[in-house]
């Protein structure tokens, strides 16, 4: 049995932004972007997927958790993954995160430019998926083992699996924040349409928690409960 197709922990801003415009290996979440994740950093489970103790507990913190938790594969747009654009140069670009990334499970990297899978510390393996969002999605339940596979963005690729109806629930962190520019979530997305819905909204210490999912799906108090 194939597990779920999740977006989990993806914060925009008020006005709707994923990311904050002029991504560069200075500011890979965009200029203004690191706001967007002031509830998500401080919390325990953030830290603990670093290597760090302590953190924060909460309402922010079990979103988090549970964004983390029953994970086979992840999806990731190329994008998430570094600031290269074309070709690939060399292999000497990892990502962002060091030897350790906090995956610990195969991540599919969309992209159009071929490249052999990278290993990583902790479990982590990129693997370069070059045929599109149903191809890399048919690869990640391969690989996931019937756990669920987490679409982690960026704003296009969920986007994308949004319109293609691939997505079957999505957690969307609501920060307090403005950024004016950057890359809209939500532009060109007709939800009613796509057979989506709001099924829950929680008030977190630093971010306001919406559930969409399946129009006619689980109801409120079931979502809470999960």
């Amino acid at each position: 049995m194939s597990g779920k197709v999740r977006v989990d922990c993806f914060a925009v801003s008020v006005d709707g932004f994923g990311a904050g415009p002029d991504q560069s290996l200075d500011h890979p979440l965009g200029v203004g972007g690191e706001g967007l994740h002031r509830w998500f950093f401080p919390t325990r489970t953030c830290r603990e997927n670093f290597g760090q103790t302590g953190g924060e507990e909460g309402i922010d913190d079990d979103f988090g958790r549970r964004g983390m938790a029953g994970l086979g594969a992840w999806i990731l747009g190329r994008n998430m993954f570094g600031p290269i654009r074309g070709d690939w140069p060399d292999d000497t670009w990892k990502g962002w995160w060091g030897e350790n990334p906090p995956y610990h499970v195969p991540v599919l990297v969309l992209t159009h430019h071929a490249r052999a899978p990278l290993v990583m510390e902790g479990g982590t393996v990129f693997h370069f998926e070059t045929e599109g969002i149903e191809a890399a999605l048919e690869r990640a339940r391969a690989l996931a083992d019937g756990k669920d596979i987490r679409i982690g963005g960026g704003a296009e690729t969920i986007r994308q699996y949004l319109r293609a109806g691939l997505i079957d629930e999505m957690h969307v962190a609501v920060s307090p924040v403005i950024l004016g520019r950057g890359e809209p979530l939500w532009q060109g997305l007709d939800l009613p349409a796509l057979g989506y819905e709001i099924v829950s909204s929680t008030a977190g210490e630093k971010a306001t928690h919406l559930r969409v999912g399946r129009s006619g799906g689980p109801t409120d108090m079931t979502m809470k409960a999960l």
